[in-house]
């Protein structure tokens, strides 16, 4: 097996036996499960061990990063803070933070069993319409749990600057769109100052994922309607709650849609929730005014679009080299459309 970049198993191995107290990681096998642009998954099996031995280890992507777009030690700290909560999350083991071990810092977690569902469910699960319906509205209590739980109670009240949120979010991303504009597109900019002009007032701060969607959770294999683990949690910070709905919103399309920000097609499927009655769910857990959503709704497509552009600056520079963004710049008039449709004519 050849070694995986950034997870040298000749490494790995004697730091975990200290690391962990236990000379079984002297020698391990390093598989690179999750790679590209997000933070590097790796499952970690000690020799002669099983699937249930193994550990996850996470680190930035090789080369050079931004520190603070892959902070081991945030999303290290926030999965521990949430391990005591209703919110299933996976245990972490160590953090590492000193660079001269693998290149950067990471940390190590249990590995939790659970389905990845991406573009397709596997055959043989979730086949009925009330196994499917009993996954959205998983994901659905899932999210108002994490919403719920008090920053200061887990020892998250310094995790983030909840007081402006909104409009700095639509500043960053607005400023990251004038960065790496593809060329002139009018109707981006148009959205972006409309939605810098009717930012609403925040109702209830709180822990937020930041990228919460299907696939960054696994689901129970033996039953559907329950989420094992909560995963992928390098975006989160505390901010608006509801900058999680918009952005579940964008990639959770209805049956007859084909959206260009469809990741999976999977929530079309007979069974799942509208996105009107997760909105409604979602609302009757938390007890969530939800009069701006479509506040919401069009600063996540807005956010959609300009992290195409940005895809699309770095492929143009070289910086993309595997990844194929032959019809990126396509998508980014539509969801413009979307994101206009949703704040001006309230269509979530």
């Amino acid at each position: 097996m050849a070694t995986p970049p950034g997870a040298d198993p000749a490494v790995v191995g004697p730091y975990l036996a200290s690391a962990l107290g236990h000379e079984k990681w002297r020698s391990v096998t390093v598989e690179l499960i999750a790679a590209g642009m997000s933070n590097l998954t790796y499952v970690v099996t000690p020799e002669g061990g099983g699937p249930g031995e193994a550990v996850i280890l996470r680190r930035p992507p090789t080369g050079a990063v931004l520190a603070t777009a892959h902070d081991m030690a945030r999303e290290h700290r926030v999965i521990s803070a949430l391990g005591p909560t209703p919110v299933p999350v996976p245990r972490t083991l160590h953090l590492c933070t000193d660079p001269a071990v693998l290149g950067a810092p990471f940390y190590v977690m249990e590995r939790v069993v659970g389905v990845h569902v991406v573009s397709e469910l596997p055959a043989g699960y979730a086949d009925s319409p009330d196994q499917r319906r009993a996954i959205g509205d998983a994901l659905v209590d899932t999210l108002a749990d994490l919403h719920s739980v008090d920053p200061a109670a887990v020892g998250l009240a310094d995790f983030g600057r909840p007081e402006g949120f909104l409009a700095r979010q639509v500043r960053r991303w607005t400023t990251q769109w004038e960065a790496t504009r593809d060329r002139d597109r009018p109707d981006l900019d148009a959205l972006a100052a409309r939605l810098a002009e009717t930012v609403p007032a925040t109702q209830r701060p709180g822990i937020t994922h930041g990228d919460y969607r299907l696939d960054n959770c696994l689901l129970d294999p033996a039953q559907p309607g329950r989420i094992a683990a909560v995963l992928d949690w390098e975006m989160s910070t505390l901010g608006d709650p509801l900058t999680d709905i918009g952005m579940m919103f964008v990639y959770w399309p209805e049956a007859g849609e084909r959206r260009p920000s469809t990741l999976s097609p999977v929530t079309t499927l007979p069974g799942f929730p509208t996105r009107l009655e997760v909105a409604d769910r979602y609302a009757a857990r938390t007890g969530t005014d939800l009069s701006d959503l479509n506040w919401y709704v069009g600063f996540a497509f807005f956010k959609f679009a300009a992290i195409i552009a940005g895809i699309l600056a770095r492929s143009a520079a070289g910086a993309m080299a595997g990844k194929d963004t032959s019809g990126y710049a396509e998508r980014i008039g539509p969801c413009v459309e979307l994101g206009r449709a949703a704040l001006e004519d309230g269509a979530i």
